[in-house]
């Protein structure tokens, strides 16, 4: 019996990917490659690419391990093909196989790549996630709004996490109430850092030879590379940042760029943690009590609410996803999100933390470098395209539904009911970034005014249409219009110069 092809992907680091349960130790093969098709469809910030290529290969070797029969291609291999399909064909070639196994990749990109092999591939689910694609597409059928919330109510009484018989622990599904407090005076907690061992510093001289020019500072490098490291990280974080993780999940701090987050997205979404063991660490320690419910239910929520609802947009929408745009926004992405050269102390924050950790947290993203893109009218997919580049733990089943539905509204109210868009004062609440700023956030309009203020009305102006009469917006129209129509041109006029000078290049 000829042998078959089994390929795994850098985010399919799991033991228990279909696909390896779907293979015979032994006859089949398995087939892991870093390819250059991979490492540059994007610009990927180099932490990213050194952090996936030392997983891959740490995983590889404890498939060794255990007896599989493997194939490994490094990017320096002499005879790397150079894509996916590329060593999928070279290892067939080369072992006499005629039909590859293969997990669903969570790209359209990649899908049709596989699914357009001059060979077989059986593709099967990614039965990792705790929704299917039957399952989402089966409750939102028939919906006219799909808001997550209701999906993550399903997603509770599916999984039994935090429910007291079929009612949430505590009477109520969701506390985000609680989890609005603006920075604390100082921040107690770190994520888990580990210290590069070989395998991980042989990765790291190869991605500084070979992409070093990319956006993004490769040392120092810390992340864990390996399920038992990842496992201590999570371990850490349940201990010393959980418990005050939801009162501070939306506070941003000048200097302090992990609070009391997890930092563990990027070894979920690559298969080193699962989805079941993360939340049940949670829930354990919030009936231990060592953590209060609004600070478990908020974490969890992250993961079997908005994680498995952006995949299941993701999915549905299809691959055209990425190419909506609804507001008709095509301004070019300004140069300060690539070098953090800007006098907007928020903006200069987030990209320099995202330069050199490829990392922000979700407020950082959605309401500071999103928000910002949105109000100035910014292509999406160029906002999209910088979001996949630029984030350890970005894949476009879980970006793209954050970045073109629930950040850029480019999917006219697909993911949500309105846009995500604000003000200088929100970013004053949430953080202390406004303290030090060059911009006055107090200032409304004119020199000195925070650009984030007169954005704001401004956008609201040109997409009075299609906003006007959402009732959520209701009354921040009537807001506007209450202005007089002096001050309402002088915010219009404030945006315009503004915007001017984004447009042309000028420092702002």
């Amino acid at each position: 019996m000829k042998p078959r092809v089994v390929v795994i992907l850098g985010d399919q680091l799991s033991p228990e990917i279909r696909a390896l349960r779907e293979a015979d130790k032994d006859r089949d093969v398995i087939l892991m490659a870093e390819v250059g098709d991979e490492a540059t469809y994007v610009p990927h910030h180099p932490k990213k690419i050194a952090f996936l290529f030392a997983a891959m290969r740490k995983f590889a070797e404890s498939l060794h391990r255990d007896g599989w029969t493997l194939r490994y291609t490094k990017l320096d291999d002499s005879d790397n093909a150079g894509s996916i399909p590329g060593e999928i064909l070279r290892a067939c070639e080369e072992t006499g196989a005629e039909e590859c196994l293969a997990t669903e990749p969570g790209e359209f990109r990649l899908i049709d790549a596989l699914e357009e092999m001059p060979i077989p591939v059986h593709i099967f689910p990614d039965d990792r996630f705790l929704c299917s694609h039957g399952e989402f597409d089966a409750w939102a059928e028939g919906r006219k709004e799909l808001r997550m919330e209701f999906f993550y109510r399903e997603m509770r009484r599916k999984t039994g996490l935090l429910m007291d018989g079929d009612k949430p622990e505590g009477g109520k599904w969701n506390y985000d109430h609680d989890n609005r407090k603006p920075p604390p005076g100082s921040i107690d907690a770190a994520p888990m850092q580990f210290t590069p061992d070989e395998t991980v510093e042989e990765v790291l001289t190869l991605v500084e030879a070979r992409f070093g020019n990319n956006f993004g500072a490769l040392r120092p490098f810390w992340f864990a590379t390996d399920t038992a490291q990842a496992r201590r990280a999570l371990s850490h974080f349940i201990k010393t940042a959980l418990p005050r993780f939801g009162d501070f999940q939306d506070a941003m701090m000048e200097g302090e760029r992990f609070l009391y987050h997890s930092i563990l997205s990027m070894y979920l979404n690559a298969g080193l943690l699962s989805w079941t063991e993360i939340c049940a660490a949670a829930e354990q320690a919030y009936k231990d009590g060592d953590a209060p419910l609004n600070a478990v239910e908020g974490f969890i929520r992250q993961i079997v609410g908005w994680r498995e609802y952006m995949r299941g947009i993701y999915f549905r929408e299809g691959p055209a996803y990425t190419r909506r745009n609804t507001l008709n926004h095509d301004r070019k992405l300004p140069g300060f999100y690539w070098d953090a050269d800007t006098s907007m102390t928020c903006l200069s924050e987030a990209v320099a933390q995202t330069r050199d950790e490829a990392y922000a947290h979700h407020i950082q993203r959605l309401m500071v470098t999103g928000n910002f893109a949105l109000l100035s009218g910014i292509d999406p997919h160029e906002v999209h395209e910088w979001y996949l580049a630029v984030y350890a733990d970005a894949y476009e089943w879980v970006e793209a539904p954050n970045v073109i539905g629930m950040s850029q509204f480019a999917d006219g109210g697909v993911v949500g009911s309105k846009p995500y868009v604000s003000g200088g004062n929100y970013i004053n609440k949430m953080s202390d970034y406004c303290k030090g700023c060059a911009y006055d956030v107090k200032v409304k309009t004119g020199e000195g005014a925070c650009p984030f203020n007169y954005l704001y009305w401004a956008f609201l102006d040109r997409h009075k249409a299609r906003f006007g009469k959402n009732p959520r917006m209701a009354q921040m129209y009537r807001t506007w219009m209450r202005m007089s129509e002096e001050k309402r041109a002088d915010t219009l006029q404030s945006a315009e110069a503004f915007l001017d000078r984004l447009d042309r290049g000028v420092r702002v």
